[in-house]
């Protein structure tokens, strides 16, 4: 069941503090990518560049290995506490992990104690992305009307692209107004210490949140709820189609979003990127919630392979075509954050109807931190080591295998709907596969 008998104030706020968490999130993730050339001689010092690249995303991907623990504990606490409850914890510790990094010492000032500080930062926000997402998504899905599912699908989109366009335009207008000696020094610490302020204003904002009605209705009744048993044993095959199909997504998200940005820094004139990024978002912050409603209305299935199938054939050209110039930066960034965005608008709605209520966050959030961690988090250092080393049609032809693999999982999903096992109470409940 879902929320449509809301009433529509009512939803119109919880939809606004649901989502504007999604924007909270790439905001930091896509702050930390373009600013990380810029801090990463300050916390890993080294005589090449590249090296102190490395250090950065290292401490980047560490920090994701958290998001698998996230999910579990922010899952648990949605399926056994309350939606709510979980969605006010993440993002508290999203802005300290935030606040954090824009307050923290140089290696310069208090030597290897700086990197342990920025992996504290990013272990709390690897956390809090773990638990975020899938806590947002399973608050969403069960407050919207079913017609209406993609569309507030494609406000997560929307709001992941507000996100990523106020980081670049922040970072471009900095740049433009500071200098690169300034932007080296501090000028890389406003965009983090601004997400703090954002995390704090939005946990004010979801203080005010009520209970889904599912929740109320349907687990909390339940003991069993947030069952580690239920999820890995009786919903086993949802498992394993749920972290195939994040997996797709996740390597374009890691590659997109912090690889593409950092290409573009080294081989384009200061600035550049940051503009590049600010257009690309403009435009996917325009078009996104109109490519959920027509995602409600062809169905989320057939959006998905057509969107799927364009990609593969312009993913690795956009990649490895990437030159100094603006336009052709700005069509590279585009072409990934075009999937991002149309992946990110149906997700929610297939990932919700993989798992019953009664384990809905759980479900969705192990094995969504699962594979975001080893993926996501792996990413910019295997492709910016591949790309030192002149592989960079091996590192790309890896993730378009990987989107393949993801659409694959859920067409296969879509065709046979998971059907539940024999579950010893009197009551039986059959969850749905990943269809729309």
């Amino acid at each position: 069941m879902t929320g449509s008998a809301t009433p529509e104030p009512r939803l119109r706020r919880s939809v606004a503090a649901t989502v504007v968490g999604n924007f909270v999130e790439y905001f930091d993730w896509l702050a930390y990518g373009l600013f990380a050339p810029l801090f990463a001689a300050q916390f890993f010092p080294a005589a090449d560049p590249v090296t102190s690249l490395l250090g950065a995303f290292a401490v980047f991907a560490a920090g994701m290995l958290f998001r698998p623990l996230g999910g579990v504990l922010f899952g648990r606490l949605a399926d056994r506490r309350g939606r709510r409850p979980a969605l006010l914890l993440s993002i508290a510790l999203m802005a300290a992990g935030s606040t954090l990094i824009g307050i923290a010492p140089t290696y310069e000032q208090i030597g290897v104690f700086a990197a342990l500080l920025l992996l504290l930062a990013r272990a709390a926000q690897g956390l809090s992305s773990g638990g975020e997402w899938p806590a947002a998504v399973t608050y969403l899905m069960e407050m919207a009307a079913e017609n209406r599912k993609c569309f507030y699908g494609g406000l997560f989109s929307m709001t992941a692209s507000a996100g990523a366009f106020l980081a670049a335009l922040l970072g471009g207008g900095l740049s433009d107004l500071l200098g690169p000696a300034a932007m080296t020094e501090w000028g890389w610490r406003v965009p983090f210490l601004l997400g703090g302020v954002f995390g704090v204003v939005l946990l004010l904002a979801r203080n005010r949140l009520a209970e889904t009605a599912v929740f109320e209705r349907e687990v909390r009744p339940r003991p069993a709820r947030g069952s580690f048993r239920k999820v890995l044993v009786e919903y086993r095959r949802q498992v394993l189609l749920t972290v195939l199909f994040v997996a797709g997504l996740t390597t374009v998200i890691g590659t997109w979003s912090t690889v593409v940005p950092a290409i573009g820094h080294r081989i384009a004139p200061p600035g550049t990127m940051f503009w590049a990024v600010v257009v690309v978002n403009l435009i996917s912050m325009a078009t996104m919630p109109f490519l959920g409603r027509l995602a409600d209305r062809i169905g989320e299935r057939r959006f998905l392979t057509a969107v799927t199938l364009v990609f593969l054939v312009a993913g690795p050209f956009a990649y490895l075509g990437m030159t100094p110039d603006l336009a052709v930066l700005t069509a590279a960034y585009g072409s990934g954050v075009l999937y991002m965005g149309c992946v990110t608008a149906v997700m929610p709605k297939m990932l919700a109807a993989v798992f019953p209520p009664e384990v809905r966050g759980l479900g969705i959030g192990l094995p969504h931190g699962l594979t975001t961690a080893i993926l996501g988090g792996l990413t910019p250092s295997v492709a910016t080591y591949l790309d030192g080393r002149g592989l960079s049609g091996w590192y790309i032809a890896g993730v378009m295998a990987t989107v393949l693999l993801g659409w694959l999982a859920a067409v296969v999903a879509t065709r046979r709907p998971a059907t539940a096992p024999p579950a010893p109470a009197p009551r039986r409940r059959e969850p749905a596969g990943l269809a729309g």
